[in-house]
């Protein structure tokens, strides 16, 4: 498991097994450790259960990053748990863990985390690395900011985008190995 490479998860707390956006992470998590990787995320419920759930379930590492003052337990498909007690912190920690980011269904908190991985790229503060979102909302917010980074004369096109996981993980392949 150390010899594989590892995909940082962003994405909702809310989804529940049997929702779409569950299954979807879930397929993704399946696909990525059949692959060879191994799965980073911020370790509570919804999306990143789903992604670790399926990772630990055939044969990857499923590493949360968790809060302390989340009220909710971390999931219990993690295969190590790494526990930070500020935001930023954990923030730092899953961009530090991940050789490539894949963005899921959420809200303000992915937007952040994505919002954190992009910028800390387009300053060269962190290695460029690939980063994959899923579904029509990130394309369509994406396409508002790169209009505004191509302006700028900043990195343009960081961000990748797709509509099913199989989709990611061969991008992620042709990109990482």
């Amino acid at each position: 498991m150390k010899d594989r490479k590892t995909i940082t998860v962003f994405g909702s707390s809310i989804p529940l097994k049997n929702e779409p956006e569950y299954e979807t992470a879930y397929r993704l998590g399946t696909l990525l450790a059949m692959n060879g990787f191994n799965v980073c995320s911020g370790g509570h419920a919804g999306i990143m259960e789903a992604v670790s759930k399926a990772v630990s379930e055939n044969g990857g590492e499923a590493i949360g990053v968790t809060l302390d003052f989340v009220r909710s337990s971390p999931n219990k498909y993690l295969t190590r748990e790494i526990k930070c007690s500020a935001l930023f912190d954990r923030i730092e920690k899953l961009i530090s863990l991940g050789d490539a980011f894949v963005v899921l269904q959420g809200g303000t908190g992915t937007l952040l985390e994505l919002a954190a991985v992009w910028e800390l790229m387009n300053k060269n503060i962190v290695p460029v690395k690939p980063i994959a979102c899923h579904s029509s909302m990130w394309r369509e917010m994406g396409k508002i900011i790169d209009k505004q980074i191509e302006r700028e004369k900043r990195i343009s096109g960081l961000v990748r985008y797709f509509e099913e996981p199989a989709e990611i993980v061969k991008y992620l392949k042709e990109t990482i190995f």
